[in-house]
């Protein structure tokens, strides 16, 4: 595939979109003890990802090691107003496809962001609901296509975030999947991108929105909560490593932000096509 060089507006833009991030404040501490996620592994008919498994494991290790609950379901009926209220963070690790049987459960993921909750998407959560706008603008994005798995290069544009503060500048995947995504948002606070210089098997789809690099760490805030997201981590092995269980915990950790409760009486949705309200 032919290289070609990062033109001025990619970098502009790509400047642009990682400027919040960072100049936004690092001061918080998180209360593990006082910390309870959901992590949802629901998958929908097509691909299942074999890191599932893997997750659920590191996860839980994470969870003995520094004091936070967590509660590991693939069942969509746990989406109600009563039963996320309880949770600081949703947590979808390598779901795709459609992962919900009913609109009610949409909903009250809607619902659960709009009184101020938080969700972290890893890897393959970016095919998830690809039907479903609030859902990809949520999560900053849906999944375009990646480039078989081989090794590359993440660069951290932001080494203060709690993700990405324990990396190298330049982060070696010797095994992972370079995610393209499409319809990102535009208000991306962007904390990582992927060097594309450094793929050494192209196989001919990628984006050069970028030029030569595309996000694939970011978080931003959406619909009275906030999202985090990363496409890293699709090796099963990858999550007995310590820099991903890091990368992960840093990722809930930036997304639950400062504590606070859910407020019900911010939110509105009842249903999946609602406009989300400017503030």
């Amino acid at each position: 595939m032919k290289r070609v060089n990062r033109p001025a507006y990619a970098v502009s833009f790509l400047l642009i979109f990682c400027a919040f991030a960072l100049n936004y404040s690092y001061a918080q501490k998180i209360r593990w003890n006082k910390v309870k996620i959901l992590f949802y592994t629901k998958n929908g008919k097509g691909y299942v990802h074999d890191n599932i498994a893997s997750s659920v494991t590191a996860i839980q290790s994470l969870s003995k090691q520094h004091g936070f609950a967590v509660d590991v379901s693939d069942d969509p009926a746990v989406f109600t107003d009563d039963n996320l209220k309880q949770y600081d963070a949703l947590v979808f690790s390598n779901t795709n496809n459609d992962v919900f049987d009913t609109d009610a459960q949409r909903v009250a993921l809607m619902r659960y962001m709009q009184a101020g909750g938080n969700f972290v998407g890893l890897h393959s959560a970016s095919g998830t609901e690809r039907k479903w706008r609030w859902f990809k603008d949520m999560l900053g994005g849906t999944f375009f296509w990646h480039e078989p798995g081989q090794s590359f290069t993440v660069k951290i544009l932001d080494d203060k975030n709690p993700a990405l503060a324990h990396l190298p500048a330049e982060w070696k995947r010797e095994t992972d999947e370079f995610y393209f995504v499409k319809e990102m948002a535009v208000n991306l606070h962007v904390l990582a991108v992927n060097d594309h210089t450094t793929i050494q098997k192209p196989a001919g789809k990628a984006l050069d929105t970028f030029g030569t690099v595309f996000p694939s760490v970011w978080w931003h805030e959406y619909d009275g909560g906030r999202a985090f997201y990363t496409s890293l981590g699709h090796q099963k092995e990858d999550y007995e490593k310590e820099d991903l269980k890091r990368h992960i915990l840093g990722g809930i950790e930036w997304a639950i932000g400062p504590q606070k409760p859910r407020n019900y009486s911010k939110a509105y949705a009842t249903s999946p096509n609602d406009e989300v309200r400017k503030k």
